[in-house]
């Protein structure tokens, strides 16, 4: 019987600033997910002043195919806050948008997403936050 490949690991915030957000995901490479979701934010946003909400933490699995393998993936998503708005981008990526939480969920894809967004979005709103 073959051995299962490892689930691969990632972790992410929803970076709220304001009424805005940003959705960023990133391969976990770290012994604990805050400091690799601190890490690549500065090295592929230069957003470094942000406070990471305790208080909320999400988890999603999906699966892709990757050269005809079966890839098992799981997501911690955590929020976090900042009062930077200037986003440098990287060499990896093209663009960048701050969006409201409807203009949001109109980016996105899967049900998944969009269910992780809607539940950020009720935990800031009981919280006091604008949304």
């Amino acid at each position: 019987m073959p051995i299962a490949d490892p689930m691969e690991t990632s972790c992410g915030f929803v970076l709220v600033n304001y009424d805005s957000i940003l959705l960023l995901q990133y391969p976990q490479g770290d012994e604990d997910h805050h400091t690799t979701a601190r890490r690549e934010l500065l090295e592929e946003t230069g957003i470094n002043d942000i406070v990471i909400d305790s208080g909320w933490r999400q988890r999603t699995e999906y699966s892709f195919y990757h050269k005809g393998r079966q890839i098992d993936k799981e997501v911690y998503w955590y929020i976090a806050t900042t009062n930077q708005l200037n986003v440098t981008i990287s060499h990896e990526h093209t663009n960048y948008l701050w969006l409201n939480f409807d203009e949001a969920e109109t980016q996105l894809t899967f049900d998944q997403e969009k269910t992780l967004l809607r539940d950020a979005r009720t935990y800031l709103a009981a919280s006091g936050a604008t949304v």
